[in-house]
């Protein structure tokens, strides 16, 4: 059995002991295996008009820890599924698991019918049934899929989506390896979500210290003493941690060593995908400039750059050149420094990249809570004092946190702490962690589509939807409403152009994913703006998208991050003709 590293046979036998049928999943596909020449097409790829999937129970261990898994083929990651625009697919999913199941072909153009949504646009697949999603391949790039069924995803249920294009590739590489991020816990998510639930903060082993205080590092005890007061704590900047999360690239933690290779001189292409449940991810390669080539599968115009950010569920594509018959490292950070995984760009099998020590973790600031002081005048000495009710310490700056006449379509209620006062367009920001790093970072307004948009169109109208939370009490929704709490869809008509403006009153970034479109992001590009599925938008600020609603449909719109779509941020999106009812 091909393995990353090897297990002797008390390892096996203690890893194995009890699970009665559960397979032990240390046997990847072998798109993910370490070693992996990284040619086209790979060995083991699935390809053609009919795929079989079986979705099923598995045992997966990495770096000591091990649980139970749902795998796809027996594997995890899943299988690549390599497709060609403008070919016809049949995917057989069969369900071998004792609940039910679903895939979702993330950022795939298909009929509502096959998105995979249970509730939505089907009605998912039951225990020893099997569903037939069938579609043609309207696109190319890179892409993914996985579950939308309870938590799934978290416990391995995903894989890579390659679709080659009809005609010639504008990227042009003589290799290329996929790359899928992902986050892995011994706990089951649903008592992630139920720790979390009790404690907004449970998984936090960051926060600030005396230490801390004395070195100069942290805030100063007068700042602590006024974020305290708000019930904030600027080193809350993700839930779910390294504490209990370990990070793998292609299902291999950073001792297993996952090793693409490569031949001195070559442009390497990465096609890399953020498959986390809940981990933002800052990945660089040092040593090596990357050039971005494409975004969501969208191809954009080359830009290089030494570090970017990727929300879960963004897709880049990447091209390095390697200068040097050396190992280098593919570094992929959680953006709250709480761990990281370190894989390998080598010329040989053996080699290992240096594993950078973790950067000095971040700290919330003013801006995080969607006040911008820029600029401002700030009273007297400058300083506002945030222990005071928010409406006398911002008197005369016209900001009220809690004032609902800021944005009159959100419920207010114990779902809702705070309305950011002065959101910020922050396309422009370098992302959470990477503010005041030397090197380069890509920003979204550094993104360029290469081809103009087919839809020049103005909008014809502007909607506002502000993504809110109470993140002591672990609440999250959409206008301070979840989706269970009987949320009404969001109506667009068919063909109609609307300008969609998302305003993080939180200060966490949220990856917000709409299904079964495309939208140009508003950074001031044009024509050549960019084209996305997934935004990340970070906390305190907002992000302006142009949709054109396209697709008749069921469709979903929620935030990527697993649990807090589970907790209620997502709404479902209905795109109907004119004069026919939502």
């Amino acid at each position: 059995m091909p393995t990353s590293s090897s297990i002797d046979r008390r390892s096996l036998i203690r890893g194995t002991a009890g699970l009665g049928a559960l397979a032990l999943v240390r046997a990847f596909p072998a798109w993910a295996q370490s070693g992996s020449a990284g040619l086209t097409p790979a060995p083991g790829v699935l390809s053609g008009e009919q795929i079989a999937l079986t979705v099923g129970e598995s045992h997966f261990q990495t770096g000591g820890r091990s649980a139970h898994a749902i795998t796809i083929n027996g594997t995890l990651p899943a299988p690549l599924i390599r497709l060609k625009e403008g070919q016809n697919v049949r995917l057989s999913v069969t369900n071998s698991l004792k609940e039910d199941t679903s895939i979702h072909w993330h950022g795939l153009i298909v009929p509502f019918q096959m998105d995979g949504v249970p509730g939505i646009s089907f009605p998912g697949i039951r225990p020893g049934e099997t569903f037939t999603y069938e579609f043609p391949i309207r696109q190319s790039g890179t892409y993914w899929y996985h579950s939308h069924s309870g938590m799934q995803e978290a416990m391995g249920h995903y894989g890579p989506i390659v679709i080659d294009p009809a005609g010639a590739d504008p990227v042009q590489a003589t290799r290329e390896h996929v790359i899928i991020l992902s986050d892995w816990s011994p706990v089951h998510p649903h008592v992630l979500l139920k720790r979390l639930k009790q404690s907004g903060g449970y998984y936090n082993m960051q926060r600030q210290t005396l230490a801390g205080l004395l070195a100069g590092k942290d805030q100063s005890a007068k700042e602590r003493l006024e974020w305290g007061a708000m019930r904030m704590d600027p080193t809350d900047i993700s839930d779910v941690t390294g504490s209990t999360y370990s990070f793998l690239v292609n299902g291999h933690g950073t001792a297993e060593n996952w090793t693409g290779l490569f031949t001195l001189g070559e442009r390497v292409r990465l096609r890399i995908i953020n498959a986390s449940a809940m981990t933002n991810f800052n990945v660089r390669v040092p040593g090596l400039a990357m050039t971005v080539v494409q975004c969501d599968g969208q191809h954009v115009q080359p830009v290089e750059t030494d570090e970017f950010q990727i929300g879960i569920a963004e897709t880049y594509d990447v091209v390095v050149q390697p200068v040097e018959a050396k190992a280098y490292g593919l570094i992929a950070e959680a953006i709250d420094r709480s761990g990281l995984v370190r894989a390998t760009l080598a010329p040989r099998i053996g080699m290992a990249a240096e594993v950078p020590a973790l950067r000095e973790r971040p700290l919330l600031g003013m801006k995080d809570m969607g006040m911008d002081m820029s600029g401002m005048d700030m009273g007297q000495g400058g300083v506002i004092d945030l222990s005071q009710p928010a409406n006398e310490s911002m008197a005369g700056h016209s900001m009220k946190m809690l004032d609902p006449s800021v944005a009159p379509q959100v419920k207010m209620g114990p779902g809702v702490a705070t309305l950011s006062p002065m959101p910020a367009d922050r396309t422009a920001d370098r992302p959470t962690g990477l503010e005041n790093v030397e090197h380069r970072v890509l920003t979204y307004a550094d993104l360029k589509s290469l081809e103009p948009f087919k839809d020049t169109r103005t909008p014809s109208r502007t909607l506002d939807i502000h993504l809110t939370a109470n993140m002591e009490r672990y609440m999250w929704s959409f206008d301070g409403v979840k989706l269970s709490d009987g949320a009404e869809p969001i109506a667009f008509r068919h063909m109609e152009r609307v300008r969609v403006n998302l305003i993080n009153d939180t200060m966490m970034p949220h990856p917000i994913h709409i299904h079964g479109h495309f939208f140009q992001l508003v950074t001031g590009k044009g024509e050549h703006d960019p084209v996305k599925h997934t935004v990340n938008v970070l906390p305190g600020g907002k992000v302006s998208f142009d949709i054109t609603a396209d697709a008749l449909g069921d469709w979903a719109f929620h935030c990527h991050m697993l649990m807090h779509m589970h907790a209620g941020m997502m709404r479902v999106v209905t795109v109907r003709h004119e004069g026919e009812a939502a």
